[in-house]
């Protein structure tokens, strides 16, 4: 049952995250583009998860960090 009114501190953690996604994926030479292609989302996806609009699944995060080939953890830490 999701939490409501959600935690201050979860929508800055959220962003954080993005960010994590977003220099993943560009020291790993990515555009959104090659990086949907790779986890099988579109690159409209990536970038909402990079601007946090929107929240990775566990499953789209660990895809996201074998294509950047960082561990899960510099993703979420």
């Amino acid at each position: 049952m999701p939490l409501d009114p959600m935690p201050d501190w979860v929508p800055p953690r959220r962003r954080q995250i993005g960010e994590a996604i977003r220099t993943a994926r560009r020291h790993a030479g990515l555009s959104q583009l090659q990086l949907g292609e790779r986890v099988g989302r579109d690159h409209k996806t990536i970038h909402r998860y990079e601007v946090a609009a929107s929240v990775p699944t566990l499953v789209d995060l660990l895809l996201i960090a074998d294509a950047c080939d960082i561990p899960l953890a510099d993703l979420v830490r």
